[in-house]
């Protein structure tokens, strides 16, 4: 009996194509795109100045001359705002950028590059993590200057182990596929092995952390700002608004809810986006190994052929 042998080729849609299809996603992309226009835009689209005095309006309510009010010097919060976004929103992307970097190769070249290097590596991260936040913080903002770019450099050198343990946990699982270890036996080098078979499909996992680590150090950002470190008064950030709003809770009680509720919404959507293109992924399915497309491993030979022998008995 003569057996036809067709090969079929399943492709399956990667997560981000159809994340766009959750609620929560669609919310979440549309709160981050208006918060992405702030930060470009929002000086220039201020109603007023957010340095701006005005004596005769202190304490003032939301009114159509001040839509969120002012604040205890008559200064316009929503200008505040709008121009304090960008200060936030960028230096939040510096801690980030530093931990991605930084975090993310070494979780991959650990895996390569033999044990003595994953060892030292996972040493470090280990010290890096029981490192306290706060005092480690304002240590090197006090010994690199007052700012806020200062202050967020060790922000993002506490983000650098999330990314690496995440990063290295998912290339251990794609770098043990057997279609790795064709690729490697065909004569395929690390980098090329690393950039093809295994980098690809370890970005959606590195994707997920981003959106949790964007949203990990916009917080910080705001904590920072809130104590009054990395900036000085008067620039405008979400946190310093927050902040100032709270020294005058008797007279104004209506105005940390304004700052504090931007800060949470874009948090939350920050979150939001993350948990929707892990759950539109499937559970698992960010670190669950896929048959590449390009070598045949052995184990998907047996699967076609099987596929072959009931299609030929039926």
């Amino acid at each position: 009996m003569t057996r036809t042998t067709r090969t079929t080729r399943t492709t399956r849609r990667p997560p981000h194509s159809s994340v766009l299809r959750l609620p929560s996603a669609r919310i979440a992309v549309a709160i981050l795109a208006v918060i992405l226009f702030l930060a470009i835009f929002g000086s220039a689209l201020a109603p007023q100045s957010p340095l701006a005095i005005d004596a005769g309006a202190l304490y003032k309510g939301p009114s159509l001359h001040h839509l969120l009010g002012t604040d205890y010097l008559g200064r316009d919060v929503l200008s505040r705002l709008m121009a304090g976004t960008r200060l936030s929103v960028l230096t939040a992307f510096e801690a980030v950028g530093i931990g991605l970097v930084i975090g993310a190769p070494l979780g991959v070249a650990t895996v390569f590059l033999g044990r003595w290097f994953d060892f030292t590596a996972n040493r470090v991260a280990d010290a890096l993590m029981t490192l306290p936040s706060i005092f480690f913080a304002v240590a090197v903002t006090a010994a690199l200057g007052n700012g806020l770019v200062q202050a967020m450099f060790p922000v993002g050198i506490l983000l650098i182990p999330g990314f690496y343990r995440v990063t290295r946990a998912a290339t251990l699982e794609f770098g043990r596929a057997q279609y790795v270890e064709a690729a490697e036996l065909l004569g395929g080098s690390k980098l090329h092995v690393i950039r093809v078979h295994v980098l690809r499909k370890v970005l959606p996992t590195i994707a997920v952390t981003t959106a949790t680590a964007a949203a990990g150090a916009l917080l910080a950002v705001s904590f920072l700002t809130f104590l009054g470190i990395g900036v000085q008064p008067p620039t405008p950030t979400w946190g310093g608004v927050l902040s100032s709003d709270l020294d005058y809770l008797n007279l104004a009680p209506w105005a940390p809810f304004i700052p504090g509720a931007l800060i949470a919404i874009t948090v939350g959507a920050l979150n939001a986006l993350a948990d929707a293109y892990r759950d539109r992924a499937g559970a698992g399915a960010l670190l669950s190994p896929v048959a590449d497309p390009v070598i045949k491993t052995h184990s998907t030979l047996q699967a076609l052929e099987a596929a072959d022998d009931r299609q030929t008995a039926a």
